[in-house]
């Protein structure tokens, strides 16, 4: 019998129970035996591990975040910390190890991969900034988190007349600004991968007042700078009240999109279905439609970029 082990690690992400239902109901038809692993590796190196069955995962695929938790371990970093975790993994006869999460963990999981263990990597992040998938668990539900924000956001901004701000996440990808904008309808839409200068989105403000236009909602991705700065020099330049909301946080939260339930229980699945091929070192891309896999080296290496024709029509739309 086969015994695999499931972690999610780093950033939470909407959508990770869909996978871990999919991929323990999967196994378990194949009669293998699946081991969740509480907080990543964080929960791997103290063996906090528990073994599920078809009851562990009922009535999860709705709920957001991760049943099974999720932690940063920056000493997993280290050669000797990776050595151990493979000890304790043959220690519990534990062969392939299933993981969630961003670049920083299946970076991890390259690792144990490159020492030796069968590891399955699946793309969790809501910043869907990992370039060998179109999409990435998590993404779409946040997307649908922020555009909701900036509605409720766009009715008090008419009411008094003034500009918004709101900055969204991503690190160094703009994807939850440059959509969540085009799909709320956002004026102006900054990410860090077009230049933009304070001027411009001034002017915009200021065209919009000569035709009546009484307010102007600012997406501001947050890899792109000092969103409190800009607000000062935006305010400075257009004499208009400024506000800047944060979203934080909440936009890893919230009850997953049917696109990520449907998308995790795919990949899920297909992570059971290599298990079973004996191909190792893979991560699980969703491209073009179609839930594949790639290899996991050279999956981490592909750059991702931003889609400059959406970000062509978002301007033209929001005149």
């Amino acid at each position: 019998m086969k015994k695999i082990g499931i972690l999610s690690s780093g950033g939470d992400a909407p959508g990770m129970n869909a996978i871990i239902r999919s991929a323990v109901r999967v196994g378990i038809s194949k009669n293998y035996e699946i081991v969740g692993i509480y907080r990543g590796f964080k929960g791997l190196l103290e063996e906090d591990f528990v073994s599920l069955d078809l009851s562990s995962v009922a009535d999860i695929i709705q709920r957001g975040g991760t049943f099974l938790e999720s932690a940063r371990c920056e000493e997993f970093r280290k050669d000797e910390v990776q050595e151990k975790a493979i000890e304790i993994l043959r220690k519990h006869n534990i062969e392939h190890l299933i993981i969630l999460g961003g670049d920083g963990s299946l970076a991890g999981g390259l690792s144990l991969q490159k020492k030796g263990l069968s590891v399955i990597g699946i793309p969790c992040t809501i910043d869907n900034d990992i370039g060998s998938t179109d999409l990435s668990i998590g993404f779409t539900t946040a997307v649908e988190t922020v555009s909701d924000a900036i509605t409720k956001l766009r009715d008090t901004s008419f009411s008094h007349g003034r500009a918004n701000i709101i900055e969204v996440m991503g690190r160094e990808c703009g994807d939850i600004a440059l959509y969540s904008g085009l799909a709320s309808g956002a004026e102006s839409i900054l990410i860090p991968e077009i230049p933009f200068t304070v001027e411009e989105v001034a002017k915009k403000i200021e065209r919009g007042k000569r035709r009546g236009k009484r307010h102007h909602i600012i997406i501001m991705a947050e890899g792109v700078g000092d969103s409190h700065k800009f607000k000062e020099e935006l305010e400075k330049l257009t004499r208009t009240e400024v506000r800047l909301t944060i979203l934080g946080y909440v936009q890893r939260g919230g009850t997953p999109s049917v696109v990520d339930r449907c998308l995790g229980t795919q990949m899920g699945s297909k992570a059971i279905d290599l298990v079973s091929e004996e191909r190792t070192g893979r991560m699980i891309c969703y491209c073009c439609g179609n839930v594949l896999s790639k290899d996991l080296e050279e999956a981490l290496k592909e750059e991702k970029k931003i889609d400059k024709k959406i970000y062509e029509i978002a301007g033209k739309v929001s005149i």
